[in-house]
């Protein structure tokens, strides 16, 4: 590894003399170790990234749908648990709150978009009634997050 020198000349067996010419440097670069540290770093970067989603473990219904086109923006993510607990990204608020705190993020981002990501077991009335108060914390863009892979309402299974 590393730089290494390059002899001058043949000559066979022969003894130089000290006024002759010396070894040079070696010119090339060895990028065998930075290539190396590149895929470690690589692979540690591909298996770090699934752990980074950000969110509440929740039992997501199933549906057919397809994922919606992101962009460069973190998209806001309203969870709601199977208790009924009511989380903003990864902060729980309480329900009589919600509306005031969605209207203090509103005016701080661009995008009118937000995700509800609600457990399976949770009914549709407050499903509906979350719905509205992200409507009336100014977000008129709501996504409804699900797990692919459920029934397709035509006879499918979906998968």
């Amino acid at each position: 590894m590393g730089a290494g020198v390059i002899k001058s000349g043949g000559g066979g067996g022969r003894r130089r003399r000290r006024g002759g010419r010396r070894a040079a440097p070696m010119s090339e670069i060895n990028i065998t170790p930075f290539v190396d540290v590149m895929l470690v770093l690589l692979i540690i970067f591909m298996v770090a990234a699934p752990l980074l989603t950000v969110g509440v473990p929740v039992e997501l219904p199933k549906t057919a749908a397809t994922s919606l086109p992101s962009d460069n923006e973190e998209p806001l993510t309203v969870t709601v648990s199977a208790d009924g607990t009511v989380m903003i990204m990864t902060t729980e608020v309480a329900r009589d709150d919600l509306v005031n705190r969605l209207r203090a993020i509103a005016t701080e981002r661009a995008d009118d978009r937000v995700y509800l990501r609600a457990d399976g077991a949770v009914s549709y009335e407050t499903v509906a009634q979350i719905m509205g108060a992200l409507n009336a914390g100014g977000f008129g863009s709501i996504g409804l997050v699900t797990d692919i892979g459920g029934p397709t309402l035509d006879g499918g299974s979906g998968n």
